[in-house]
């Protein structure tokens, strides 16, 4: 770029500084933002114009924005043109594409999860097909978000993939049509038992209310529904309207379910329900963990404040901050923090306080002397601070060392492929379990497979031998050291035998996924999922359920464990 372009751009960034700052000039310190609008916009065109090197006017913009945002909060961002699909998506669920999960393997990505009636399925492919080339061109190397993005494009386009698959010697081309692919909010609804139904919630996107009340309806008309377990586990949120949508299909017209607070008056909205419920009576368990956010803690929040439901699970996450999306030039957008939440007992869960820094930099949680005691409907104290607290807390599920490596390296993944290749059918998702027999298949196959890994007791007894010879002590115990650390080496064999019942679980959910897909994955996995058989037992003591709620009952121990 020459000495008059760069003057040229210094030029424009400067206008847009001037109109930028008159566009302030209802706010009190307007003076003090054009001032330093007027000192960025002379830095920029000077460094344009006289920096030793060739610059990129784009990117030092980029950076700067995101500097200057990243010192906010993690949720206020720039969007830029380029990414303005994947800001769809994340708002709607809607993309053009083929409809499917991939992953990294290897120098080249493989099909995970088909899904079901969309292009990818249509055209046969299947969990384990490794694409080769993308219409004639290799992608050996090619990372997953660089393959996700050749993958989607324009509804009605074809691509066509070459790929190697499983038992086949021969690779095999595959034409594809790509589609609008619209994932639903509610990829799962059904019933656990006779009378107890589930709707799995994943996200507030456009019409999430609407999904859900299909769902619930559906769940009544066709059976006799006596309760309802509704997961939000893993929800990180979306549009606050959704979540109001659907806390009113179990609370009537008029109920205020959540109102927001900010520096402008505008965003000081009331968010009432302003429909007619679906069902005010059916008792309802909401499972919720860390990763439940935003309109997830709307939703269960609202529902605990009114003694609507039970809340079983984890703490959830703490994220009471509303952000509203503006508009900017050139397509762009900011996704900017507007206001705090405050569900019905008038409490905010926001954990993190953005408005004060540590000196590092860093961002503390509300501190205990400032958390506040606020009370139900029903007059049951819950606090605010730092997320919803459930009403009955359950421990975080941990899986040993070797179903990590075994998951990581995809060795779980690839036995399901094998599997699916020698088995034309099995039992339906629901029952299907792997037998004693095939579990040694299992094993036997893994005999020449790498999956080492490290436990925690390894990894602390490597500390223990750096702390030790850093304060001169390890020689002293040297013979000790290596003698302990000899007993506790693990043997991958007798770890395969200890934790056979997790490695089954996880092996028997993948074979399932490649039967029934994201559903049978879902089903499968009810028969040991701890929360959810947690919630039916809670739904079949009505005397315990109606105690929680009215604020009778005490926790037995302070957490739910499990077995």
């Amino acid at each position: 770029m020459n000495i008059l372009k760069k003057f040229k751009v210094a030029i424009i960034i400067a206008s847009i500084g001037i109109v930028s700052f008159t566009s302030y000039a209802f706010v009190d310190n307007y003076f003090e933002v054009s001032k330093n609008l007027d000192i960025f916009a002379t830095l920029y065109r000077e460094v344009n114009m006289y920096y030793v090197d060739e610059t990129k006017p784009g990117e030092l913009i980029q950076k700067g924005i995101d500097a200057m945002l990243e010192s906010l909060d993690p949720y206020t961002n720039y969007i830029s043109e380029s990414d303005i699909e994947d800001y769809r998506y994340m708002t709607t669920g809607q993309y053009g594409g083929v409809g499917s999960l991939i992953r990294k393997k290897g120098e080249y990505v493989v099909i995970t999860d088909p899904y079901e009636n969309y292009p990818a399925f249509k055209a046969g492919l299947r969990a384990g097909d490794l694409i080769l080339e993308v219409d004639g061109k290799s992608v050996k190397g090619k990372e997953t978000d660089e393959i996700s993005k050749i993958l989607k494009g324009q509804p009605g386009t074809t691509l066509k993939l070459l790929i190697k698959r499983e038992g086949d010697k021969e690779n095999i081309e595959k034409s594809v049509t790509r589609e609008e692919i619209k994932i639903s909010s509610v990829p799962y609804h059904g019933m656990l038992n006779d009378e107890i139904g589930y709707i799995q919630l994943t996200g507030f996107t456009e019409d999430a209310g609407q999904d859900v009340k299909k769902a619930l309806v559906d769940l009544k008309e066709k059976n006799n529904i006596k309760g309802l377990v509704f997961d939000l586990r893993r929800n990180p949120g979306g549009l606050l309207n959704e979540a109001v949508n659907i806390s009113n299909l179990f609370v009537d017209r008029g109920q205020e379910i959540v109102n927001t607070k900010g520096k402008v008056k505008e965003w000081e909205k009331s968010y009432k329900a302003l429909n007619s419920a679906v069902d005010l009576q059916i008792p309802i368990v909401v499972l919720v963990n860390s990763g439940s956010a935003s309109a997830s803690e709307i939703v269960s929040g609202s529902l605990q404040d009114l003694d609507r439901a039970v809340i079983l699970g984890q703490r959830t996450f703490g994220k009471g901050l509303v952000q509203t999306t503006r508009n900017l030039t050139y397509n762009s957008k900011l996704k900017v923090t507007t206001a705090k939440y405050y569900i019905p007992s008038g409490r905010c869960i926001q954990a993190l306080d953005y408005s004060n820094r540590n000196d590092d930099g860093s961002v503390g949680k509300v501190p205990d002397s400032l958390i506040t005691k606020f009370k139900t409907k029903a007059g049951r104290i819950v606090y605010d601070g730092g997320g919803i607290k459930p009403d009955i807390t359950t421990e975080v599920k941990r899986y040993s060392k070797i179903v990590i490596s075994l998951d990581n390296k995809m060795l779980l993944f690839d036995y399901a492929t094998k599997y699916r290749l020698e088995h034309a059918a099995i039992a339906p998702a629901k029952s299907f379990k792997l037998s004693e027999k095939e579990y040694n298949y299992f094993t036997e196959w893994l005999g020449d497979k790498e999956y080492d890994y490290t436990t925690q007791s390894e990894q602390m007894m490597k500390d223990l031998k750096e702390t030790a010879s850093k304060e001169k002590y390890y020689a002293n115990i040297t013979s000790e050291y290596e003698a302990l650390k000899a007993k506790m080496m693990h043997n991958k064999k007798e770890d395969l035998v200890t934790f056979k019942d997790e490695i089954k679980e996880m092996l028997e959910l993948e074979i399932a996924s490649r039967y029934y897909y994201q559903n049978g994955r879902t089903e499968n996995s009810f028969r040991f999922d701890y929360e959810v058989n947690k919630a039916i037992e809670l739904l079949k003591d009505n005397k315990k359920y109606n105690s929680i709620l009215v604020g009778t009952y005490k926790e037995e121990a302070a957490v739910e464990k499990k077995n």
